[in-house]
């Protein structure tokens, strides 16, 4: 009885779960053949290159495991980067790069990693070891994105990113992931990270949590979380509009990062989309895709309607002639 009690609530609430969110979002929206594109983050990149959509540049890439020997030359002199895995989720197997002394290398936790050591990082990226499925991946040697400055007081040793869900190519709910000393500064909600819901008029941040839990302010800076205002809000908005229409998934999350230097760019896209944006945002998300599927349908009919009395005043014109 009280399963069913909570249920009847989480409905009332307006909240999208899973089974619905897989029926009804994911599997009439987003075509199996789409997912290809968007779960591999170089075809996304130059994806990106053909819109003209901002995205971390790519310094190289490694394919295969006799391409290591190589690592030195594609390294270079390089002081800062990021390691990635083409296929990976979650930030799994993400290296963070922000300095370099010969051989040794510092990560953005202050840790040191020798060459070795980065190499056989590189090596479980190749045999799968963070990709989607465990299948075989390649890694990219990524441009590592500065902080912007309006973030720095939020953030714990990592980059905060924004997750924009968008559905129908319109924005349906944004949250803001704040990197934190027990998410190992990394922005992501399973492993410690901050979700602040962001609202969609304003670009300002209105709720937090962290571990589903409701907080006011970052444990590790104790700065105010709420009524921050992310930087380029409307760009990022747009941009998550170009991308959704661009990888033709009518239900996707879009990622983007703002860099100190550069603005807002594209970090990822993901045709499945978690569903803790609620949770940060303290609402659900079935109201704003009704609303959205409304005004669609709205604008379908005001075209329709539109067709039909042009078509007619055609007829009139043709008869009077």
């Amino acid at each position: 009885m009280h399963w069913l009690f909570g249920g009847r609530r989480l409905q009332k609430l307006g909240i999208l779960g899973m089974n619905r969110r897989n029926a009804a979002c994911i599997l009439d929206r987003n075509p199996r053949s789409k997912y290809p594109l968007v779960d591999d983050k170089l075809r996304m990149r130059n994806l990106c290159m053909r819109i003209d959509v901002p995205t971390p540049e790519i310094h190289g890439v490694v394919t295969a495991y006799g391409e290591l020997r190589q690592l030195p030359r594609i390294l270079g002199d390089r002081t800062d980067f990021v390691i990635k895995p083409s296929h990976g989720s979650a930030g799994r197997g993400i290296l963070v790069i922000l300095g370099r002394a010969g051989d040794r290398f510092l990560r953005h936790n202050g840790d040191t990693l020798q060459f070795d050591q980065v190499r056989q990082h590189i090596s479980d990226i190749l045999s799968g070891m963070y990709s989607l499925g465990g299948r075989p991946d390649y890694a990219l040697i990524q441009q590592r994105v500065l902080l912007h400055p309006d973030f720095q007081r939020i953030s714990y040793k990592g980059i905060p990113d924004i997750r924009v869900v968008v559905y129908r190519n319109e924005p349906a709910m944004a949250m803001l992931r704040l990197p934190t000393k027990a998410s190992n500064g990394r922005a992501n909600l399973h492993q410690g990270g901050i979700g602040t819901g962001v609202d969609l008029d304003t670009g300002r941040t209105n709720h937090a949590v962290q571990s589903n839990r409701l907080v006011h302010r970052h444990p590790d800076t104790g700065v105010p979380l709420l009524g921050i205002e992310v930087p380029f809000w409307d760009q990022v908005l747009d941009m998550a509009r170009g991308v959704a229409k661009a990888v033709d998934l009518g239900y996707v999350g879009v990622d983007i990062v703002v860099d100190a230097k550069q603005g807002p760019m594209l970090l990822e896209a993901n045709a499945r989309p978690g569903l803790a944006i609620q949770i940060a945002n303290a609402k659900g998300l079935l109201p704003r895709l009704a609303e959205i599927d409304a005004m669609l349908e709205q604008g379908a009919n005001r075209i329709e309607a539109d067709r039909v009395v042009i078509g007619r005043i055609g007829q009139v014109l043709r008869k009077s002639a």
